[in-house]
């Protein structure tokens, strides 16, 4: 999803008022918009602390930010400066973060993107974009573009040419069918799992996917989902504080609390290395 990262902004940037911070790395994929917008995008080295300050500062002069980096390094590694610095202060920065889940599985649990969401949905203003194929990563850029404020990107590190599409204007909260299946009972995805999905779907439940959530679009998604009997929710994620548990926040409080299953990946997965497809297979969401 990279590049179709890198091509979707080029395309969207005509205001010309969006820059694209790197940490010394995402060469041979963030070229092009170097060479589109020389004086828009810059290297901040190995300090993503740095990154993430020199983002808020650039933000901070009507500019909307793009802070780009691997999953774990673009987050936890500076989880202060995201409070403190960005979503305190509100400011239209966009955390990039390239190798959701296990897309990084063969360098080890340091490069493991499994527990991002739960920080990142911890903070009160951040937006949390999940596209889960290439014509999503399009739609969700779109909107944060036209509605700039503090989010997080989540991209998988590979391209995800998925049969299903979604060509329509992406909504904060706002659920999109992929499999037209059972109307009552539904599969609900967020970020590169949707094949997955597809493969666990032996009761040809209806699949779903929830590109744009957060803390503000609990009560959008409550009004979506609440008229289905069952929801299967299916991450590359923990089950703790991930995008399940999100779900069945949305539902606390109310009657239909029960209906919410998840599917997520196994914690045991920290303790071993190899590909994404072998520890997905090994360790990740079940049927």
């Amino acid at each position: 999803m990279r590049k179709i990262f890198v091509k979707s902004l080029i395309e969207l940037n005509k205001k010309k008022n969006i820059y694209l911070l790197i940490n010394d790395l995402g060469f041979n994929v963030v070229e092009p918009f170097q060479k589109k917008f020389p004086k828009k995008m810059y290297n901040a080295g190995v300090s993503e602390q740095n990154m993430m300050g020199m983002s808020a500062g650039i933000a901070s002069e009507k500019n909307h930010v793009f802070a780009y980096s691997i999953g774990n390094f673009s987050t936890f590694r500076c989880a202060e400066q995201i409070r403190n610095d960005i979503d305190y202060h509100n400011l239209p920065v966009t955390i990039v973060s390239v190798g959701s889940g296990l897309s990084y599985g063969n360098l080890g649990y340091t490069h493991h993107a499994l527990q991002d969401f739960a920080l990142m949905r911890s903070f009160h203003n951040i937006l949390i974009l999940s596209p889960g194929n290439n014509s999503e990563v399009h739609g969700v850029l779109k909107y944060i573009i036209k509605n700039p404020q503090p989010s997080y990107l989540r991209l998988d590190k590979d391209e995800n040419k998925s049969e299903f599409r979604n060509n329509s204007s992406i909504k904060p909260g706002k659920i999109y069918k992929i499999f037209n299946g059972d109307k009552k009972n539904i599969i609900l995805t967020t970020g590169s799992v949707q094949n997955i999905a597809k493969k666990l779907n032996k009761n040809k439940y209806s699949i779903y996917s929830l590109p744009i959530w957060g803390k503000k679009t609990k009560k959008r998604t409550l009004n979506e989902l609440k008229k289905y009997n069952k929801i299967i929710t299916i991450e590359d994620h923990f089950n703790d504080a991930g995008f399940g548990s999100w779900v069945r926040e949305c539902f606390s409080n109310t009657k239909y609390k029960n209906i919410v299953i998840n599917k997520y990946i196994d914690e045991k997965v920290i303790n071993h290395v190899g590909s994404k497809s072998y520890l997905m297979k090994k360790f990740g969401p079940k049927g």
